[in-house]
């Protein structure tokens, strides 16, 4: 029946894209495969070859300079593949040998496997000729940005190794079916491979994916054909633990502090698609720093989760709701919370469970359990999380959705009230999303749930799209009633209805260096449907970006916005004793122009300049980003961006300045060590973040982090610092 139903939808596929969908064998073999980049073993001589078939970038056709080879292999326990990549030159290009490197600006070939063949969730591992790991997840399809679809920080066990040749490299790779879930008995997955070759400029895939879409897109694939079934993935039980050495110093008031924790994780697979993730006292002190931001709005930034615990199948609870309008549920809000003063400070995880997968050929479940501590001299009680996510696949890549949230205090206190019991929502979406990428669309219905019920405690919406080559058309529409509460999500307003219509088209010129360019226009409407004056808010964005052939970008954008605020509020985020004054629209209407330049070169850069009108003020700002690599071994960035706000009356005029070097080095592909220094005189805060890692066996690594942070009021002011030496080991049974 399995191997029906994938035949019928590879066939409606192929008849709705016209065009034949490629096919490869993957052969049997007892024979004993060695990675080290050399296939001399008899059983890679005699195995089928599949070659890269289209061009992505910079055209879409059939022309192809250098061909890519690509064979594979498999036996009971792993998957061989064995890749042949042609060039012209030696002279490859890696950004670092950390793993998980971007790709934009080097060398790279990435693996996309759909084991499931839903067209929604897949593998993609990849190297370089440098042998580099890189292991990510691609989830909802690959139809979005790749900062939304793609997982960078999921990793598992896997070998690779690379080897240069005059004319070509050969790389090499072993993936556990331990490390991928994947139907017991499958005969056949979807597949996809796809280059960049720096020294061409050229993307090339096995596929045909129209340029429009990124080549990671899962609505164009191919078939990879085993040669007998496989049997079950008998993915190993593992065994985390850590043990981490605190020293730190908190000069605010509490002063010196040492001690040492410990705790872990446990994974535990259920079946092949299902896994529970046990966590114990987890620390995440090894995690990179987030990145100052300058906020000149008057809504929250969420910033990206980077800790791995949360970071598996995490598309199960963070892909609902609709973008900037309704966040049912957010991870980062378990294990950070806001002190008395509205900080961000880290709230003690201290268990939690997550079973997290396919629970059959259709179905995926998520469940997430955390325990939070309770810190008393923030007023943050021990509250239990509870998130549950049930999605159904429906006709070829389309997804039925529910979801449960359940916020609850443990314990009364006097700071609490009854009010803030419990906040629990429930909810039901549907993703649309056609063969052939075309159609997509989202329609959702949320009730929250609160200890004093109320009727105006609902949230619903539609988003439709239709994107071809030339054209991208979007509507979305959304609405949040005035008592609607998502304690463990995101809103920006409530009591308001949103409209947002986007349309882009591109020109793709026959000759000449540019590739394309697109005309975009966006438009955002809020409007309260109590009030007299309906409109909270206006904001319409025109937008010119050219596409040169060498992927640099130049962009045009002229930003026009009537914004009303209801309180006083101070954009700068500096001068609260001087705010905007309350009720009453302010204007906002500014130009910019960007570019991104050649990311190929050793220097590249992306710098922006912006000038207009700022809430009834003024307001100039350039934003710059440097990057240097020193090949393979150093990579170096310098962010520095400038705000220049006038806004008149009372208000001082105001500077911002957001200074962050930074530096990446790789001893080897092992061992690095990175340091992140950040200066805003937003957050008037000096920070220094500095993290040797050493991987000294199979994901398993030894950390010691330095963090130092300085107050920048009138002068340098030592505000708090940490020396952590961290010890995780995996353990597979």
């Amino acid at each position: 029946m399995f191997f029906r139903g994938n035949l019928l939808f590879f066939f409606l596929s192929t008849f709705a894209l016209g065009q034949d969908v490629p096919q490869m064998l993957a052969s049997f073999t007892n024979e004993t495969i060695i990675i080290d980049g050399n296939p001399s073993e008899e059983a890679w001589k005699l195995a089928k070859v599949a070659t890269t078939r289209w061009q992505h970038f910079p055209s879409e056709s059939q022309s192809i300079a250098q061909p890519t080879e690509v064979k594979i292999l498999f036996d009971e326990k792993n998957l061989y593949i064995l890749c042949k990549a042609f060039s012209l030159t030696d002279q490859y290009i890696t950004p670092s040998l950390r793993r998980d490197f971007s790709g934009g600006a080097s060398d790279k070939i990435n693996f996309v496997i759909d084991t499931y063949s839903d067209g929604i969730n897949a593998y993609m591992f990849g190297s370089n000729p440098f042998g580099v790991k890189s292991d990510l997840l691609v989830s909802n399809g690959g139809i979005g940005e790749a900062t939304d679809d793609i997982n960078r920080t999921w990793d598992v066990d896997y070998d690779v190794e690379s080897k240069i040749y005059k004319g070509y490299f050969i790389m090499e790779m072993k993936i556990p079916f331990g490390s991928i879930n994947f139907p017991e008995g499958s005969k056949q997955w979807r597949f996809n491979f796809f280059r960049l070759d720096t020294q061409t400029n050229e993307r090339t895939t096995w596929t045909r994916i129209p340029q429009v879409y990124k080549d990671f897109n899962l609505a164009f694939m191919g078939i990879l054909e085993f040669e007998r079934p496989l049997g079950k993935s008998n993915a190993p039980l593992s065994i985390i633990p850590y043990v981490n050495g605190i020293s730190s110093h908190d000069f605010s008031g509490i002063g010196k502090d040492q001690k040492l924790n410990f705790g872990g994780d446990l994974k535990i697979p259920i079946n092949n698609g299902l896994n529970l993730d046990v966590t114990i006292n987890p620390d995440f002190s090894q995690v990179e720093v987030d990145d100052e931001i300058i906020n000149l709005t008057q809504f929250e930034i969420v910033l990206p989760e980077k800790r791995q615990f949360f970071l598996q199948n995490s598309d199960l609870f963070s892909n609902y709701g609709a973008e900037r309008t309704v966040t049912p549920f957010l991870t980062r809000r378990i294990g950070v919370a806001r002190d008395l003063e509205g900080n961000n400070i880290q709230n003690r995880i201290i268990a939690g469970v997550r079973l997290s997968g396919k629970a059959s050929e259709n179905m995926r479940l998520g469940f997430l359990n955390m325990v939070t501590d309770e810190d008393l001299k923030n007023n943050i009680p021990l509250t239990n999380n509870t998130v549950l996510s049930v999605q159904q696949s429906v006709f070829s890549r389309s997804n039925l959705k529910f979801l449960v949230i359940n916020r609850q205090r443990l314990k009364d206190y006097d700071f609490t009230t009854d009010l803030d019991e419990f906040n629990r929502m429930a909810g039901l979406e549907y993703d649309l999303n056609s063969k052939d990428n075309i159609w997509k669309g989202r329609f959702f219905t949320y009730k929250s749930f609160t200890p004093v019920e109320n009727e105006k405690s609902f949230s619903g919406g539609a988003q439709f799209s239709r994107e071809t080559r030339n054209q991208n058309i979007n509507l979305e529409y959304a609405f949040i009633g005035e008592d609607f509460k998502a304690d463990l999500g995101l809103l920006r307003r409530v009591g308001i209805m949103k409209f947002s219509p986007f349309y882009s088209y591109f020109f793709y010129p026959k000759k000449g260096n540019i590739n394309n360019i697109e005309l975009r226009q966006n438009g955002w409407f809020w409007v309260d449907p109590k009030k007299d004056e309906s409109l909270l808010e206006r904001s319409l964005l025109t937008t010119a970006e050219i596409t040169f052939k060498n992927q640099s970008i130049l962009s045009f954008r002229f930003f026009d916005r009537k914004e009303y605020i209801a309180n006083p509020f101070d954009p700068t985020g500096i001068h609260p004793e001087t705010p905007l004054e309350g009720n009453q629209f302010y204007f906002s209407r500014s130009s910019t122009i960007q570019f991104s330049s050649d990311r190929r070169k050793k220097l590249s850069f992306i710098s922006s300049q912006n000038y207009g009108s700022f809430f009834d003020g003024i307001k100039y700002s350039f934003v710059n980003n440097f990057s240097y690599r020193v090949q393979p071994r150093l990579v170096t960035s310098l962010k520095f961006n400038y705000d220049r706000i006038n806004l008149g009356n009372s208000i001082p005029l105001t500077n911002l300045w957001l200074f962050g070097p930074k530096f990446d080095f790789s001893f080897s592909k092992s061992v690095f060590w990175s340091t992140n220094i950040q200066l805003s005189s937003q957050s008037e805060n000096l920070g220094f973040n500095s993290r040797f890692q050493w991987r000294f066996n199979s994901l398993s690594d030894l950390y010691i982090v330095y963090n130092d942070n300085y107050f920048t009021y009138d002068r340098l002011m030592p505000r708090f610092r940490s020396l952590n030496i961290k010890l995780t080991y995996w353990v597979f049974k």
